[in-house]
């Protein structure tokens, strides 16, 4: 199926490319789309594609060597993922899940050294996104070591908003499906500790849940939360 360039055309990685060569690059692509729950790729599996995602959220989950398994990044749209080969592996190091009805456009791995030699800005966005998740990863990490659950929660709630947060009445949604125990896997603690800490806020008027919802209602108060709360 023949790809509309407008579809691409509004994400910053693809604006000021010419109509030509936007052209070129979509013909070499294969729309997919991903119910939620499903995989695009799993960990361990060989890179055989890098992707792009045009609609929809996904999880990027790993399994630890003690068994445990952490969300490191959620994809967005006009995030380019998957893409193995531009930190010299020959497997995918998570599992991406559609958090979301998801449609993502993949490119064979092949490709990816050409399509850099030819197209710039998408090597340099996948520096960017690289080193945006260097910096999440230092930042969870300084957190999970230097701070009680309940800010590492609010700082992860935040960044949700930040994100994929979209103005509601007076709060702010995420978006997407986002369950406690997604939450959980963010930040490192158990589904009980968020249950816990999400149902106090709750109670304070800080958030909204539901099933598989979280509405912020007090954005500066969770915000005040994350940099002072205390053991």
């Amino acid at each position: 199926m023949k790809i509309d360039k407008s579809l691409v055309r509004a994400f910053p990685l693809f604006d000021k490319m010419s109509d030509e060569s936007l052209e070129k690059l979509l013909a070499h692509s294969t729309s997919r789309r991903v119910p939620p729950g499903e995989a695009v790729f799993e960990q361990g599996a060989a890179a055989t594609h890098f992707f792009l995602l045009l609609h929809g959220r996904l999880k990027v989950t790993q399994v630890t060597a003690s068994g445990q398994q952490i969300i490191v990044r959620v994809v967005h749209p006009g995030d380019l993922f998957g893409f193995a080969k531009a930190l010299q592996r020959a497997d995918y190091p998570g599992t991406a899940i559609a958090a979301a009805e998801s449609v993502a456009l993949s490119w064979p791995t092949h490709l990816w050294p050409e399509f850099i030699d030819h197209h710039p800005r998408l090597a340099v966005s996948a520096m960017h996104t690289i080193g945006q998740r260097l910096e999440e990863a230092h930042t969870r990490i300084r957190e999970m070591s230097t701070e009680e659950v309940e800010r590492r929660v609010a700082h992860a709630v935040l960044r949700l908003t930040k994100q994929a947060g979209k103005a509601e009445g007076s709060g702010v949604r995420i978006d997407f499906p986002i369950s406690r125990q997604d939450i959980a896997e963010m930040t490192g603690t158990t589904l009980h500790t968020v249950s816990r800490i999400l149902s106090a806020w709750e109670s304070k008027g800080l958030v909204e849940g539901g099933r598989q919802k979280l509405l912020v209602r007090d954005i500066k108060g969770l915000s005040e939360l994350a940099e002072t709360a205390k053991e």
